[in-house]
């Protein structure tokens, strides 16, 4: 991987980006040395076809406006612009064909996106595409075993370590990185539920100040349904 440049692919719904998010997003840029890292907001996960989601243009505004002043944080609406496009199989097949042989991608994952990445579309192939990592969560187990044999030999586990940088440029091939080097605990619940009881203090403690503004403007999160 020497010598290359690193795309990282960030997705997910983003209903809405918190700090959880961007910190992933920062961290996992530093350790991994990611050169540009792309956020990809989905028009709807297919895991959450019968939950309301907000309109993709609010998700994609505010996902501007926290990622403005992070020169390596960019915002790609590849699955915005086509209501079709709504499995990561094919967004990353989409971003391997256009970084051609010029760049290794990584995609960033959570351990809850891990625990049913075998019900997701062509998974198999979805791994080996590119390289990926998976972000723990507090109070998550990672299941190392999901995977068969021949996926899970490419499993690098690099929770505690403090050679992450050595050991991601000597692997050979695509690889799946464990990692801890991200444990904060944020949820889409804690902001509609500081929304619905009016708590400035606790909305400003889960997403940043841009983003409480643009949700405030736009009266955003305030139904009682939680997803």
């Amino acid at each position: 991987m020497n010598g290359r440049k690193r795309i990282g692919i960030y997705g997910g719904t983003f209903d809405p980006v918190h700090l959880g998010h961007l910190e992933v997003a920062k961290r996992v840029s530093e350790l991994f040395e990611i050169d540009e890292l792309l956020f990809v907001p989905a028009q709807v996960a297919p895991h959450k076809l019968t939950r309301p989601v907000t309109p993709a243009i609010h998700r994609y505004a505010m996902l501007v406006l926290a990622t403005q002043e992070e020169s390596r944080l960019r915002v790609s609406t590849f699955e915005l612009e086509a209501s079709d496009r709504r499995y990561t199989v094919d967004t990353l097949a989409h971003f391997k064909l256009d970084a051609g042989e010029s760049a290794d991608l990584f995609f960033v994952m959570g351990a809850d996106s891990w625990a049913e990445i075998t019900t997701w579309r062509e998974w198999e192939r979805l791994l080996a595409l590119v390289n990926h990592i998976v972000v723990t969560r507090p109070g998550y187990e990672i299941n190392l075993d999901l995977v068969n044999a021949s996926v899970g030999d490419r499993i690098v586990d690099l929770r505690g370590s403090k050679q992450i940088s050595r050991v991601v440029r000597q692997a050979a091939g695509k690889k799946i990185f464990i990692t801890d080097a991200v444990m904060m605990e944020f949820s889409a619940t804690k902001i509609r539920r500081a929304l619905r009881a009016d708590d400035g203090s606790e909305l400003i403690r889960l997403v940043p100040p841009s983003v409480a503004d643009y949700i405030r403007k736009y009266e955003l999160y305030r139904e009682s349904n939680e997803r």
